[in-house]
């Protein structure tokens, strides 16, 4: 499993707006994160749509937390952008599984749940709350 570019620097952002502890416009939070505008405008759009950030319009507008950073979690972060966290398409419910139909079921189904889960629980772990400095 490999979590796209988008949801890191989704992440990435919402680190950057937790950090800053203050309203942002999205030219700032582009020049913090080294995101190039046009997809920092994008994934802003979808943390939004998450409610996961607000957005405020004119002169004072930009982006804060829609909620204070010890109640996001990376996981909210990452499927605001890239949907549910699976590591194999048949636990996603787009398609339907056709091997756990059968009548001997499929085992590796059960498998790749479980380590689907324990992804999922990892990441609900890690919030955004006063990080320690990173090293530099």
């Amino acid at each position: 499993m490999r979590i796209t570019q988008e949801a890191d620097y989704a992440v990435r952002i919402i680190d950057c707006i937790a950090r800053q502890q203050k309203r942002l416009d999205a030219r700032t939070v582009s020049e913090l994160t080294g995101v190039t505008l046009r997809f920092t405008l994008k994934i802003l759009r979808k943390l939004v749509m998450s409610g996961i950030v607000v957005s405020f319009k004119g002169v004072s507008g930009g982006y804060e937390l829609a909620k204070k950073p010890a109640d996001i979690n990376m996981r909210q972060v990452i499927e605001a952008v890239d949907g549910p966290i699976v590591i194999n398409r048949c636990l996603s419910g787009e398609l339907p599984c056709s091997n756990t139909e059968r009548e001997c079921g499929c085992y590796y189904h059960k498998i790749f749940a479980d380590v689907s889960k324990s992804i999922q629980e990892k990441f609900e772990s890690v919030n955004f709350e006063g990080k320690p400095e990173r090293d530099r």
